[in-house]
């Protein structure tokens, strides 16, 4: 009798309402991040394919042109993509990003899997954005396909729900 291999089954992305799943990676400048640091805090998880890609870049300098909006949120961008911390740290540099870009290198993906947006077909992260809230409970979820860009008013509403939740 032979065994049969199947696949393993696809992680599901997070819905609103669960806690989010911790992690630890470093940022750009090599220091380490972990997500449960931050409670007492709103998070915003904003994964995205690849550093220097258009769309990825006009993403995140769309939310560096914003930032008062999430810090007037009590609200903190953490930004994963699958790229090296050498490469986050000239990306960052050159766009002036403030806000810390993580990199889930090694093991390759491995958050991004973890929140259902890991893509294996390409080895990218989907874009997938989580924002979390003081206590650690994921309080909205959007993913984009490949080629769409996320809507920054989405972040926006949702923050401001958050904060008059938390007021």
């Amino acid at each position: 009798m032979t065994e049969v291999q199947q696949a393993p089954a696809p992680v599901l992305v997070p819905s609103v309402g669960e806690v989010a799943p911790d992690f630890e990676l470093l940022n750009q400048y090599g220091e380490p991040v972990r997500l449960s640091d931050f409670r007492g805090r709103n998070v915003v998880v904003v994964f995205y394919p690849f550093a220097f890609s258009g769309i990825c870049t006009g993403e995140l300098c769309e939310i560096r042109d914003n930032i008062g909006a999430f810090e007037d949120s009590n609200a903190t961008v953490l930004a994963i993509s699958v790229d090296s911390k050498f490469a986050l740290r000239a990306y960052a540099e050159q766009e002036q990003y403030e806000f810390d870009l993580l990199a889930d290198f090694w093991p390759h993906g491995a958050v991004a899997q973890a929140y259902g947006v890991f893509d294996t077909q390409s080895g990218m992260a989907l874009r997938g954005t989580f924002i979390i809230d003081a206590e650690g409970l994921i309080r909205y979820v959007v993913v984009n396909p490949r080629g769409q860009a996320r809507d920054l008013a989405g972040y926006r509403q949702a923050l401001s729900e958050l904060r008059v939740q938390q007021g």
